[in-house]
């Protein structure tokens, strides 16, 4: 079972309701929106692992939505299957240009979808199978909810565990306080950047308890990286640009 979070961007209700249900079935966590309007708030508020996108929408079109996510740091790397009528190769063309990670020409199979899903999702580094994600002897529970470093589960306050989710799904790369507050509160809500170091000191002192302190480094001049590798990574700034 897996316990990927999908946001279905479709103007028709009738096939969006579709979508929604098929996808539940499958095991999906789903959030749907009308239009590039509502999927952007919805973004904003909750992350999802994957958009599957329809080309046509109202207002802002999917495909030029795709464009200004794919051309944002925070929205870079996630993935997106864009749906459509349109079958023309070049279509097909612009659309992967854009950034988008598949595309799919309306009518399609429903378990053709699924397995295309999960195929980018795989491709991405974003399939959680079984609902847990393990870093060395640290294991997250996504359908319990529970933090753990072997049977000793820890206690880690709702925020935190969202904190420890980002970090252990996104190993050994440097984010800013910035992006985390983006990925982890939502763009939607207003949090001071310290707030970042106050739940990093607690995750640390948690994890300190168990000799385990060092998961969560700083990169000075940067931000924090997590990584269950013990000896020195070369700095990968890739995601972020420099704090000042």
């Amino acid at each position: 079972m897996t316990h990927n979070k999908i946001l279905v961007v479709e103007d028709d209700d009738a096939i969006r309701g579709m979508l929604v249900m098929v996808l539940e079935q499958a095991g999906f966590v789903l959030i749907s929106a009308a239009d590039a309007d509502k999927a952007q708030k919805a973004l904003d508020t909750d992350l999802p692992d994957l958009i599957l996108l329809d080309w046509m929408l109202p207002g802002i079109s999917g495909v030029e939505w795709a464009r200004r996510l794919k051309k944002d740091s925070i929205y870079r790397e996630l993935p997106i299957i864009l749906l459509t009528a349109r079958g023309e190769e070049e279509d097909k063309v612009r659309g992967l240009e854009v950034g988008a990670d598949d595309y799919m020409t309306k009518p399609f199979s429903p378990k053709e979808l699924v397995a295309r899903i999960r195929a980018v999702l795989r491709r991405s580094g974003k399939m959680q199978d079984l609902g847990q994600v393990s870093q060395g002897d640290l294991v997250l529970d996504i359908a319990q909810h529970r933090l753990s470093i072997g049977e000793k589960q820890l206690d880690v306050s709702p925020t935190e565990f969202r904190l420890m989710s980002f970090f252990m799904t996104h190993p050994d790369k440097v984010y800013s306080r910035t992006q985390l507050l983006d990925q982890v509160w939502g763009r939607s809500v207003y949090i001071e950047e310290r707030t970042v170091d106050v739940h990093i000191r607690r995750i640390r002192k948690i994890l300190g308890e168990y000799g385990r302190e060092d998961l969560v480094q700083t990169v000075r001049g940067f931000g924090y990286r997590f990584s269950a590798v013990e000896a020195p990574l070369p700095l990968d700034t890739s995601a972020l640009s420099p704090l000042y």
